[in-house]
């Protein structure tokens, strides 16, 4: 069999394993074609190589102005029916974020070859194209391959893209540069043995230093924090057991200084204890932070040296320390000061926000702000260009979705600015109020729920008509959106954070945002923050006016936003946002049961006819309602440092929406927990009635947990916390179940 040219010339440029498992790879799609490969591996095959399924039912992608794309390579418009006619997504791995403008110019060209035109950044410093056929995936392999790039375990049960500060090396406040570090993790375990039996995905961060949020390392399964020891010796704080997801939890300090000789070996440990005893049958508690909240931090640290004092000596531990200049960057151009006359229009404001003084004299960060984290072929090429004339390969991504070029020489700055600006990427306001984060939501994710990006192109258009009037302490705050409970777009550590969740108002479904307050995102997002209430998508703008307004009319002088809200509570946000949360009727008011960037109704369900000009308000409605109150209640307690109070309140509101659920299907229940847990687990549980289709039965185990655990009796308030996110998982599990029992007896009846 004949090997075409250009695949010669692409072999030339890889790696002989490499181009071997690409190959292998290619052969395991026309297995799978042939019917002789079973789904369930050839899903985790391809997840291990960055293939992805994705949302396809929800029309094509919004363009960024609220219209749908349909120019593509291939026809996407049919409504596929199987994996092999439907587009899906490659996840590009882009250890600690870093590019060369070659690599750059290669991702632009297959976006316009096999996607839909536009590069997608993540939050975890990735590249994504959407709308991919699994049958291209070998040939974009290859062709990313030829420039250094892989995407074997960008996705799966493996170790993420590796993360780290994108100011590693140029920032003031660093330790110091934690780039080689990264770089030395990324390849010691990729395709390492000791890390292909995890139950679950493991992400790994990397910060320069303690306070500041670039390395986010606190809600990492494996954290990293640079520090120096006695003799000036370099080493880290390392945690572990962190992570957001539909529970966000704080990552446990497993070393307060290991050295960095030391780092991969103590990694690798960590990495064969949470292999072998970490969970493997039920997903939904597969993550590590589920591990070391069973075994607890003190026997989890016991477990990891035992298995450390068991491994065999690998040179390569420490082969890294004596390499570092693997990593190292320089200038292009001889550094200077900024221009201060003759400056373009635009220029000053941008040089406020989105240039940051590096470390070494007369060189700049500069900040290319991506809305939505999108940018286009043309936009990418031209970054490449900016970057060979003026910085060299220091191109990194961020996981606020933005670009940065390091080592740009002050003399360089308004030319690099004018260059940006000439394609669309000049806007002012990097790591400001209108830098939104969002996951791609219910345009290409399966778990969407509602259209985190939509409501996040609404508030920055907004935000951006008011941006010069709005209060410096405003502008200074973050705004983070996800399409559901997963946390994607870091809700959970913004000043404001949005989920996407879902009611049902008069028979019809209403897309709505739970709001989340208090969470910190500065000193490597230190604190979470906690739901205060459900408002429908529509709204959601006006909502964030009035806190923000509220922030402002009642602070003491100089108080943070953060700080404002731990001192009022978010009682008096609850409050504040009522008036937000009411939703009129269908015929008042249709636009409400549409979602942001999607004309088409969010769901129809003829049920809850209309009586005397009002509506019959099922029972099971009042159930829900009461049960997200007494969650307002616990939270309240938890506020007033009233643990016991706030893990009785919180576990009364889960026992509250079950009962709701059970007496909706006719099924007497009393009282009591135990008959209530009973018949939940009778009726809802084992009958797979209340199991999310993705989740499975992950929220109805909080309830079990909860129960098992006699949460209700404790005083520590770390689990009261993660009791609250569960509580409001639950109640969301709960409105979920119910709509879909109403729409299955709604067919029924058709």
């Amino acid at each position: 069999m004949s090997v075409s040219p250009w695949k010669e010339r692409l072999a030339a440029r890889m790696s002989p394993e490499l181009a071997a498992e690409i190959d292998t790879f290619e052969g395991q799609i026309e297995l799978k074609k042939a019917g002789k490969l079973e789904d369930k591996f050839f899903a985790e095959t391809r997840l291990r190589r960055g293939a992805y399924g994705q949302r396809y039912d929800n029309g094509l992608r919004d363009d960024g102005t609220g219209q749908k794309r349909l120019e593509f390579p291939r026809d996407l418009t049919k409504g596929p029916d199987t994996m092999w006619d439907a587009p899906g997504m490659m996840r590009i791995k882009v250890p600690y974020g870093k590019l060369t403008a070659e690599q750059i110019e290669v991702t632009a060209d297959l976006a316009e070859e096999y996607s839909d035109s536009i590069l997608h950044i993540t939050t975890r410093q990735d590249i994504q194209l959407h709308f991919v056929h699994i049958e291209d995936t070998p040939d974009l392999m290859r062709r990313l391959a030829a420039v250094g790039i892989t995407t074997r375990e960008a996705c799966g049960n493996s170790v993420r893209n590796v993360t780290a500060c994108p100011f590693a090396g140029v920032c003031n406040d660093q330790s110091f540069d934690v780039t080689p570090y990264a770089h030395a993790y990324t390849h010691y375990f990729l395709g390492h043995p000791d890390v292909q039996d995890f139950g679950r995905k493991f992400k790994v961060a990397f910060s320069g230093c303690e306070e500041h949020a670039c390395g986010l390392v606190g809600f990492h399964d494996l954290g990293a924090i640079a520090r120096i020891g006695e003799n000036g010796q370099r080493g880290f704080k390392v945690v572990v057991g962190g992570g957001l997801g539909a529970v966000p939890v704080e990552a446990k300090v497993l070393e307060e200084f290991c050295p960095e000789d030391e780092l991969l070996a103590l990694a690798q440990a960590v990495s064969r204890v949470f292999a072998r005893l970490g969970e493997k049958r039920s997903r939904a508690r597969a993550r590590i932070k589920f591990l070391v909240d069973k075994l607890g931090i003190e026997e989890f640290k016991r477990l990891v040296q035992e298995e450390r004092a068991k491994l065999r000596h690998d040179p390569r531990w420490t082969r890294y320390v004596d390499d570092v200049k693997t990593t190292e960057e320089g200038p292009l151009r001889e550094g200077g000061d900024l221009p201060t006359e003759n400056l373009p229009e635009g220029f000053a404001a941008w040089a406020r926000t989105n240039l940051r003084p590096q470390a070494q004299p007369g060189y700049f960060i500069a900040t290319a702000k991506m809305p939505l984290g999108d940018f286009t072929p043309a936009q990418a090429r031209r970054i490449a260009d900016l970057a060979r004339k003026y910085t060299g390969d220091t191109l990194r991504l961020t996981v606020e979705q933005n670009l940065v070029f390091r080592w740009v020489s002050g003399r360089d700055a308004v030319a690099l600015y004018e260059g940006l600006a000439e394609v669309g990427l000049g806007e002012a306001g990097a790591e400001t109020i209108t830098d939104l984060t969002s996951c791609p939501g219910t345009d290409t994710c399966k778990l969407g729920i509602s259209s985190s990006r939509g409501l996040t192109r609404e508030l920055r258009h907004r935000l951006r008509v008011v941006e010069s009037e709005l209060h410096p302490d405003v502008q200074k705050l973050r705004i983070k959106s996800s399409g559901c409970f997963n946390s994607c777009g870091q809700h959970h550590v913004a000043d404001i954070g949005f989920l996407g969740v879902s009611r049902q108002v008069g028979g019809r479904k209403v897309p709505h945002f739970n709001m989340v307050l208090g969470g910190q995102w500065t000193h490597n997002a230190a604190k979470y923050g906690l739901v205060v209430g459900a408002i429908p998508s529509k709204n959601v703008p006006d909502a964030v006016q009035a806190v923000t307004s509220y922030y402002l009319e009642h602070r003491q002088e100089g108080e943070s936003f953060q700080d404002f809200i731990e001192r009022v509570g978010k009682k008096d946000f609850r409050n504040v946002l009522k008036p937000f949360q009411v939703v009129p009727s269908y015929d008042e008011n249709p636009d409400y049961y549409s979602d942001w960037g999607d004309p088409r109704e969010y769901g129809i369900g003829d049920i809850g006819v209309g009586e005397c000009a009002g509506e019959i308000v099922p029972f099971v409605e009042f159930g829900l309602q009461a049960a997200e109150q007494q969650l307002f209640e616990a939270q309240d307690l938890l506020e007033a440092k009233n643990a016991r109070g706030a893990n009785e309140k919180g576990f009364r509101a889960m026992l509250t929406a079950a009962q709701a659920l059970i007496r909706h299907i006719e099924v007497q229940v009393g009282d009591e927990p135990e008959d209530i847990l009973a018949q939940f687990r009778k009726h809802f549980d084992e009958t797979e009635l209340f199991h999310h289709p993705i989740m499975k039965g992950k929220f109805a185990a909080f309830l079990f947990k909860a129960w098992e655990d006699r949460v209700f009796e404790s005083d520590d308030e770390s689990r009261a916390h993660r009791l609250l996110d569960e509580v409001s998982h639950f109640i969301e599990a709960s409105h979920a179940c119910y709509q879909r029992m109403s729409a299955a007896s709604t067919a029924a009846a058709e």
